[in-house]
């Protein structure tokens, strides 16, 4: 097998050596830096550091499902170098006597070293090992390279199957202590077994971007729920549409104001009326000619009626005197009110507005035919008519419009974060507040806290 990249005079190659348990043959891909290397056929752990190749564990293969999906010996190109996978382990924590596992791919480079493909039910992550410590501080929260990560879950997770070659001496059924702080997209575990403690840092992949790297035939397995440190794409839309829907509503506030300043809003006729209900026949009539000046502009007409536990119902039709054209409508005005068990109780109203758009100008008259209960006495009433009106309630549903993409959109990603949490040591059932306001403080900001 040819080595990984050009081999330089005097470079190190890839070797063989015999199980000693099966005598099946196996291939040492990392050059002599295998601390430990898997037997392929019996799983039995050899030490690949002894010429002998020493049993160090035998246990019960048991991959099942869990056989790797990158095979050992793939190759794949990895943040601009050529890598080789050369390790496989499932590793599982167990939570409310459920167990979890996901998987950790070995990958070697000569010239760059190690460094880790990491997957759990389809969420991908490339993992490197820290060389510098974080600043670990308080309210579980530590700090790498200026940027803030918050504790989101620590587990003891076990080692429960394991194929290749590892950089460390493996065993299955070993267990470390594994916290695991996120700044999606990157995740920072600490992992601790006795005295020794490795940092290492994640940064999310997508299963495409896997299969593209090894070249894979196939598809990917389709992620399943949001992974501790997948990264949201409603984040940067939620600021976008909110720096979007601000400028609108400006945009809005101005033109609303723009408009209330440049309304005519006159009142060009008002006058009082009655109507004897006793009255048989036709009790319709006309009114007095007034004038509509300016610009095609709406026209608000509003009834003032002194109904007392009575109602009152005019049929209107605004026409226009030289031309013909006619805007017919009709209009309830009415207003009960009494004492029950419950106490007392109104309904209704004494008066009535409704607005007529684009009215063009000219000459007017109203026909008005007024409607009651047969005998129920005389009902007083005012008819008043004002001409171009501002009508600021189209702006604000105008403003509701804008609103309401927003407003869920921004549902939508704090609902992503609440599922994301909820995997966590900080599930619902313990204080979630700080969790979901998080993202609320941040769509603002171009960095997390």
């Amino acid at each position: 097998m040819s080595t990984i990249g050009p081999t330089p005079a005097g470079a190190p190659q890839v070797r063989s050596l015999n199980c000693p348990n099966c005598g099946a043959t196996l291939t040492l891909r990392s050059f002599g830096q295998a601390v430990t290397i898997v037997c392929d056929s019996c799983h039995s752990i050899l030490d690949a550091q002894d010429p002998a190749a020493k049993v160090l564990q035998t246990f019960e293969a048991a991959a099942g499902k869990d056989r790797p999906l990158i095979p050992l010996g793939a190759r794949g190109t990895i943040r601009g170098a050529l890598y080789e996978v050369i390790g496989f382990e499932r590793r599982t924590i167990q939570v409310e006597g459920v167990d979890y596992s996901w998987h950790e791919y070995v990958l070697f480079n000569p010239y760059k070293g190690f460094r880790y493909l990491t997957e759990y039910d389809g969420h991908w992550n490339d993992t490197s090992t820290l060389r510098s410590l974080p600043v670990v501080g308080a309210g579980g929260r530590v700090t790498y390279l200026g940027e803030t990560y918050r504790h989101f879950q620590t587990a003891q997770a076990a080692t429960s199957f394991v194929l290749g070659e590892f950089p460390w001496q493996v065993r299955v059924g070993e267990a470390a202590v594994v916290s695991d702080y996120i700044s999606p997209p990157r995740v920072i575990s600490r992992e601790g077994s006795g005295q020794e403690v490795t940092w290492s840092l994640g940064e999310y992949l997508s299963g495409h971007d896997v299969w593209k790297a090894f070249k894979l035939p196939g598809h990917p397995p389709a992620p399943i729920g949001v992974y501790e440190n997948q990264p949201s794409a409603l984040k940067a839309q939620v600021k976008k549409i909110w720096t979007m829907s601000a400028g609108f509503l400006v945009a809005l506030i101005a033109l609303g104001a723009l408009f209330y300043a440049t309304a005519r809003n006159e009142q060009v006729f008002e006058r009082a009326y009655s109507f004897d209900t006793a009255t048989k026949g036709e009790a319709s009539f006309v009114t007095d000619m007034f004038e509509l000046k300016g610009r095609a502009s709406d026209v608000q007409l509003m009834t003032h009626a002194h109904v007392d536990n009575n109602w009152i119902y005019l049929n209107y039709a605004l026409i226009n005197q030289d031309t013909g054209q006619a805007f017919d409508f009709g209009r309830e005005v009415s207003y009960y009110h009494g004492y029950d068990q419950d106490g007392s109780w109104s309904e209704g109203t004494q008066k009535d507005t409704v607005t007529i758009p684009s009215v063009p100008p000219g000459r007017y008259y109203l026909r008005v035919e007024p409607e009651s209960d047969y005998r129920r006495g005389t009902i007083y009433y005012t008819i008043g008519i004002r001409r171009d009106v501002p009508q600021l309630a189209f702006f604000g549903l105008g403003a509701l419009a804008l609103l309401i993409p927003a407003v869920l959109l921004t549902w939508k990603s704090i609902n992503f974060e609440h599922l994301r949490w909820a995997e966590s040591s900080y599930a619902p059932g313990e204080s979630m507040a700080p969790v979901l306001a998080a993202p609320l403080r941040q769509f603002f900001k171009q960095d997390d806290q």
